[in-house]
């Protein structure tokens, strides 16, 4: 038996394609865009329809960008010589809050995980190594998750990085094992990103 018109029903099963919504999460949101004004909720839908037209993905670090080379990328004022690894654009956001990097980012779109089958060949790892031959870079942050994909991550970039002589770092651990940098807090991330430490 349906309980809601086919459009609502349509609009709660789109958004619990979402991650972390389920059916009843779902449901609230539908019926709040349902209550907002006529005006609010077409340009929530505008919203969500041009993101996918304006959003790219920076070519030099892969984080999502609305022009190419993104502005952390294409600003003098950052160091290009020390590059800080991240899994996700989400982490760039996080380290970004914390105001105290003053590098570039090098987005790995994921971590390795051999039991899923994300090889090296599937990151944005060929992409690095090119930077790292292109430009004269004293610095590499690794800034994995603490958890066994991240580990696993991090010290394959530090096996393939070490023979080219570039100092390696790696985020400090007043950061949880198991969990993800963009749940961290500001605070946290800072003093994890200033205790770094060579490995």
């Amino acid at each position: 038996m349906r309980y809601y018109p086919e459009s609502l029903e349509k609009l709660i099963s789109e958004l619990q394609k979402l991650p972390s919504v389920g059916s009843k999460t779902a449901q609230r949101i539908a019926l709040h865009i349902l209550r907002m004004s006529e005006e609010d909720a077409k340009i929530l839908g505008r919203t969500i329809s041009e993101i996918k037209d304006r959003i790219v993905y920076c070519s030099t670090c892969g984080s999502i960008a609305d022009k190419d080379p993104c502005r952390i990328c294409s600003d003098p004022r950052r160091n290009q010589k020390l590059i800080c690894v991240v899994e996700e654009t989400d982490d760039v956001l996080a380290l970004e809050k914390t105001g105290m990097f003053k590098g570039v980012y090098h987005v790995l779109m994921g971590a390795l995980s051999p039991l899923y089958g994300v090889g090296p060949e599937d990151l944005r790892i060929p992409q690095l190594f090119q930077r790292l031959n292109n430009r004269d870079v004293e610095e590499i942050i690794l800034a994995t998750n603490p958890n066994s994909s991240g580990q696993a991550t991090a010290i394959y970039l530090q096996n393939k990085i070490k023979p080219m002589g570039i100092k390696i770092t790696q985020l400090a651990y007043g950061l949880p094992m198991g969990g993800d940098i963009d749940y961290v807090d500001e605070v946290t991330l800072s003093k994890a990103l200033e205790g770094r430490r060579e490995i």
